[in-house]
């Protein structure tokens, strides 16, 4: 097919195929007629799904990017269609998660005018996207889709959407296939610029350090740092702590690894971090969950911040040497000139903190969400592929099921949107086929995105789903019982369906556990099946609470390791 007999959206598509987007998941509707039709009219290595709703279709496209660090592409149609995109597209600009958003759009002459399914997405957006377009000619079309790979993978990732009206995308195309790309005033940082005084400055603080902690975050993963965090962390005898989304930088069954820190973190983390001389930040943004209370964040502690961005630099906490740049880049200079510190007294008083206050739970009583997540664990090990909704049973996985792997851990963490986890492990299965899948959602995310279940029995997609359901939303209740005088208001999900007859109208098999004695036997049937989809469905507990926990706004001095015994006073942030 010549460029001369093509129209706009078969540009488009023949664009995103020599880019190498592999995947492009997504819902149809009249203003993006076009472009459907063009994914039938050109040739091309591009699969499309078709997903059940246009949230899915992101947070599918979010899995697929997180488990392998390349962008997917999401096209929904005008309106209604774009609007239902928002939610998927904040989750991924939080999280730093490249992607490209495709919307169909009211023609040209009728913008502004209230047309059918017309809405101003590029104007909705741009509070949640990285970048956005509104393209007006059809010639641009190649160069503003080259520009948003650009954009959407250098520097800090992000997702990038691009409003395309219909007679632009059906017009004849006449511009250049290959053209040059427009963008004067953006210029990431490469990695390759940093400055060598701040690498010498962060050696003289790290080789004064007799209480070193290394803190590594979603820029570390995104950087793929793995091999630098693990050997600074080996060479200086330095323990490593991690966000929720740093999760398997490291090895979590490493004997340097303390989990993660923060409102949910291990005891032993936080503590670290109370005691530690020397913190050394690899990629996280100082966000709210792991820092408490600012002023008293690491207060006694000389830091040291490494992260491409500059504007989060002194954005939460004021580090003493600040490192901007590509974190795999700035940790390979480093450790081309550290020493090993003598922290034999800081790892044995660590230990004495993990002997102490170990991540543990009652078999006792009735069947926990603990329980569950730890024989998961046991059963596919740590380099499953392990995708979580939001809740309760999200810090229970982020404490108990230990990563062993980068890129196998995907959790929605600074937007915090339920019905995340079940679509973003559809995307994570089409990206990693011969990878174990697993999704863990309480019951109330995964009624948020559960019609996602057609998309996962159509393709045949070997994903586990794990619901954990309490018949409440369990993380608030928890907070109403701590901090409202356990007066409970619009917690409690009484009308939850048959999960298993649920998924069996899907022609998903479903295992029902309701008896501690009975997880493990029943996850080691539902890991028999190889053919799809399973759902495991499994009655917990209604009232357990998360420990260790930060109230919000708290110090990380102020953690609760167990059930208050006194009333607690109303916390000052969110949960």
């Amino acid at each position: 097919m010549s460029t001369q007999s093509l129209d706009g959206a078969q540009a488009l598509i023949k664009t995103l195929d020599d880019l190498g987007i592999e995947y492009i998941f997504g819902y149809s509707g009249g203003a993006a007629i076009p472009i459907f039709d063009a994914l039938v009219t050109v040739k091309s290595n591009l699969k499309f799904v078709l997903a059940r709703h246009e949230q899915g279709c992101c947070h599918m496209a979010d899995g697929y990017a997180r488990a392998t660090g390349k962008p997917a592409v999401v096209l929904v149609t005008s309106g209604p269609g774009a609007g239902n995109t928002i939610t998927g597209i904040m989750t991924a600009q939080m999280d730093s998660v490249p992607m490209i958003i495709l919307c169909g759009q009211q023609v040209t002459w009728m913008l502004g005018k209230d047309a059918f399914q017309e809405a101003d997405i590029f104007g909705i957006t741009m509070p949640v996207v990285k970048h956005n377009y509104l393209v007006k000619k059809t010639d641009d079309i190649p160069r503003v889709m080259r520009e948003a790979y650009h954009i959407s993978t250098t520097g800090r990732p992000g997702p990038v959407l691009i409003d395309l009206p219909k007679n632009v995308t059906q017009a004849p195309f006449a511009g250049d296939m290959d053209p040059e790309l427009d963008l004067p005033g953006y210029q990431p940082q490469s990695g390759f610029e940093i400055e060598s005084s701040d690498i010498d400055q962060a050696l003289q603080l790290i080789h004064k350090a007799q209480r070193p902690v290394i803190l590594a975050g979603q820029g570390a993963m995104i950087s793929h740092a793995e091999n630098q965090i693990k050997q600074l962390a080996e060479t200086l005898r330095c323990p490593v702590t991690t966000t929720l989304l740093g999760k398997g930088i490291l090895p979590e069954e490493h004997p340097l690894s303390l989990g993660m820190l923060g409102m949910h973190g291990t005891a032993y983390a936080n503590k670290a971090i109370v005691g530690c001389d020397l913190l050394i930040n690899v990629g996280s943004r100082f966000d709210d969950r792991i820092i408490g209370q600012a002023d008293k964040f690491c207060k006694d502690a000389k830091i040291i911040h490494i992260d491409i961005d500059p504007s989060e630099i002194g954005k939460m906490i004021r580090p003493d040497i600040s490192i901007v740049g590509d974190a795999k880049t700035a940790l390979v200079e480093i450790n081309k000139r550290i020493s090993g510190l003598d922290t034999a007294p800081w790892l044995e008083e660590i230990e004495g903190w993990k002997k102490k206050y170990p991540l543990s739970y009652r078999k006792q009583g009735g069947l926990r969400m603990q329980q569950v997540i730890d024989e998961l664990y046991q059963i596919a090990g740590g380099d499953a592929i392990v995708a979580t909704d939001v809740g309760q049973h999200q810090m229970w996985a982020a404490q108990f099921y230990k990563t062993n792997s980068p890129y196998k851990w995907l959790s929605s963490g600074g937007a915090g949107t339920m019905g995340f986890g079940f679509p973003a492990a559809i995307g994570a299965a089409f990206a990693c086929p011969d990878q174990t899948i697993i999704s863990i959602s309480g019951d109330g995310g995964f009624q948020m995105t559960l019609f996602e279940l057609a998309t996962a029995a159509l393709h045949k997609l070997p994903i586990k789903i794990v619901v954990l359901n309490n018949n409440y939303l369990g993380m608030v209740r928890q907070w109403q019982e701590l901090f409202y005088e356990d007066r409970k208001s619009g917690v409690d999900l009484e009308g939850n369906p048959d999960f298993v007859k649920l998924a069996a109208s899907y022609g998903i098999p479903g295992f029902n556990i309701k008896r501690p004695a009975d997880v493990r036997r029943v996850l080691k049937k539902a890991f028999e099946v190889k053919d799809g989809p399973v759902l495991i469905h499994a009655e917990c507990l209604k009232t357990d609470n998360v420990f260790p926990m930060i109230p919000a706004g708290a110090a990380l001095e102020d953690m609760l390791t167990e059930p208050p015994k006194t009333k607690m006073e109303k916390p000052t942030g969110s949960t």
